[in-house]
């Protein structure tokens, strides 16, 4: 169903890039304009890591707490960002900063959205919306082909060492997790294909004797994979947080691998609005972004209690639920490569086709390094 979403959203797509064509004049894999940008109070050497830097254990870029400071635009702002959920731990900086007041901070009037990505990806090629808080999925990548600045501008996370969301696989009689083989078993996810996960999934098959073309997918409700996976309904699943815990430790269960350490695979996607027409917008959005994870997300912070209790109430969820898993490591820088390594993953699971697009027509780092003050 899900694969069925994305293809009717890339039509869509194709259907306004005919309709708004000529409100879309130069090339439109082109860079952000040049811009002056300022050293940064409380954003040093810290606050940027290299983007080729892989390593699991890479530190994430951090300023100070409470920076950067806000640069208010001169006339405010009403700005429109599309998100999955409200209720997921990786939505928490935004309603956070929401809450907080650091979007009002920089004369940004913020209104959070709940609409799936296929439905947003058109209003954001229309400017009906301004960002998405998503990523970039093959549905994406499908609309920057077709002709639109669509852009992943900003990271969300990346999963903690001790984290286990990800690929879970039902042992067979007498099988240990290390000879798995995992051609030709299920997979039951609630997500589908076109997802993000199927960069990981693909790491992870690889070295199990899979690939993304070699098992069977069963698309389950959010509420049914562990059922299905407990029941035998299906051999394997990717499990999130927290319902991993639910497995871990348990005989007769592995886990085959879940998100890279170091590496976000989602975060801020922003049209030709912010991108071009409103780079100013662009670049405060991010700023107060930025500085509510300096802030309240730039450790563990779940070991405050307080602030537990806070995040639970803000997300409507229950404290006991956040504390059952480690502390996200968020993270706004994007890393080099990505996705061309996701673009790799969903041409091996058929919703991609044609040649890779380049980074330079999904990725724009300049936004978050002007609010952090880093000169490339």
């Amino acid at each position: 169903m899900r694969t069925l979403r994305c293809l009717v959203a890339t039509a869509a797509l194709a259907l306004v890039a005919t309709a708004c064509s000529a409100q879309h004049s130069g090339d439109p894999g082109a860079a952000t304009a040049p811009r002056t940008v300022r050293p940064v109070a409380g954003c040093g050497k810290a606050s940027w890591t290299d983007p080729a830097d892989l390593s699991p254990t890479r530190s994430p870029a951090r300023c100070s707490a409470g920076r950067p400071a806000p640069v208010p635009l001169a006339e405010r702002r009403k700005i429109t960002i599309a998100t999955g959920t409200l209720s997921a731990e990786y939505v928490a900086p935004l309603e956070v900063a929401l809450d907080k007041g650091e979007f009002k901070a920089e004369g940004l009037d913020v209104t959070l959205k709940v609409l799936p990505t296929p439905d947003a990806l058109p209003l954001l090629a229309k400017g009906d919306i301004d960002a998405m808080w998503a990523a970039p999925e093959a549905a994406v990548m499908n609309g920057v082909r077709g002709g639109f600045d669509i852009k992943w501008v900003a990271g969300n996370f990346s999963p903690a060492p001790g984290s286990r969301s990800g690929l879970w696989v039902r042992l067979k009689d007498g099988e240990s997790a290390a000879g798995v083989r995992m051609a030709g078993r299920t997979l039951g996810t609630m997500i589908g294909k076109g997802s993000v996960i199927a960069y990981p999934m693909q790491k992870a098959l690889a070295s199990h004797g899979g690939g993304l073309d070699r098992i069977r997918y069963q698309q389950l409700g959010s509420a049914d994979v562990l059922t299905a996976l407990r029941n035998g309904g299906v051999d394997s699943a990717w499990l999130l947080d927290p319902v991993w815990r639910q497995v871990t430790g348990r005989a007769g269960y592995a886990f085959l691998g879940g998100q890279p350490q170091g590496e976000p695979l989602g975060g801020m996607l922003y049209g030709r609005t912010l991108l071009n027409d409103d780079v100013d917008a662009g670049v405060a959005l991010l700023r107060a972004y930025i500085r509510t994870v300096d802030t309240y997300f730039a450790g563990d912070y779940k070991a405050d209690g307080t602030f537990v209790a806070y995040l639970a109430k803000l997300l409507k969820t229950d404290p006991a639920i956040l504390r059952a898993t480690p502390p996200m490591r968020m993270d706004w820088e994007i890393r080099a490569g990505t996705t061309t390594r996701l673009q790799a993953a969903y041409r091996a699971q058929g919703v991609e086709s044609g040649s890779p697009l380049p980074e330079s027509r999904t990725v724009d780092r300049a936004l978050y390094e002007e609010a952090v003050g880093h000169r490339p």
